[in-house]
């Protein structure tokens, strides 16, 4: 599969690229593509390439630098304005690839992680690193998190997500951002406020970096529980 997905056309605006979080890829975004393509916006999607999709994954395994290259390569695909929407650890990559770009005009944070130079997926908060059920590298989803994941997803969704997901790159979470595009684009975060995955408390202190803060009342997967709120509530970031 291309790391780059085919692009949903609309005729103006900025186009949103839409980033997934760990164990996902493209495939998530299915739902609210329909929804912001009915409101007249553009998206186009990437699948990274911590997300393993192969029995043989790549030696070293990727890890967000990587994945912030698969970003930039899409950002520069994109004719016009370019409006990033990272979800969960989407978020530390998406930071990554937009510093310095002059094609993305906003950043959206969707229940994600909006580090700030030198940070991990952990150290924002001051905590030490935990421990990650690593096998081979990879971090494997299992069925506590599925349930976090998914909380407010109807169960017969929820086992057709569960079944698409895939083991990610366990550097993902040590990896540290070099530089974070949110100090030159404007940013939005968007808490989601009954997030079992992400508590709505680290959230809200990410948001605090960002300009705006919206608030949805989902859980950390609103993409499949609440698309068509989701899609207007992009359309208002903007």
């Amino acid at each position: 599969m291309s790391a780059v997905a085919a692009q949903h056309s609309c005729p103006t605006g900025p186009t949103f690229l839409l980033v997934h979080g760990a164990w996902h890829g493209a495939w998530c975004w299915e739902k609210l593509e329909v929804e912001l393509a009915a409101r007249g916006w553009a998206s186009r999607t990437v699948d990274l390439p911590s997300a393993s999709r192969t029995d043989r994954p790549a030696d070293p395994l990727p890890g967000v630098l990587d994945d912030a290259d698969v970003i930039r390569q899409a950002i520069k695909a994109i004719d016009g304005p370019v409006t990033i929407v990272a979800h969960s650890y989407g978020g530390i990559p998406a930071t990554q690839a937009a510093a310095g770009s002059a094609h993305v005009t906003h950043l959206v944070y969707l229940a994600a992680y909006q580090l700030d130079a030198g940070e991990n997926m952990f150290s924002f908060r001051g905590d030490a690193e935990p421990e990650l059920v690593v096998v081979e590298g990879l971090v494997h989803p299992d069925a506590h998190s599925i349930a976090n994941l998914y909380a407010d997803v109807p169960e017969d969704e929820t086992t057709r997500a569960a079944a698409r997901l895939v083991p990610h790159s366990a550097r993902c979470a040590t990896d540290r951002v070099s530089e974070a595009g949110w100090h030159g684009i404007p940013s939005s975060y968007i808490v989601c406020d009954q997030d079992r995955a992400l508590p709505p408390a680290h959230q809200e202190k990410m948001a605090a970096r960002a300009n705006t803060t919206y608030h949805l009342p989902s859980g950390h997967s609103p993409f499949l529980s609440i698309p068509a709120e989701l899609a207007t509530l992009l359309g208002a970031c903007l």
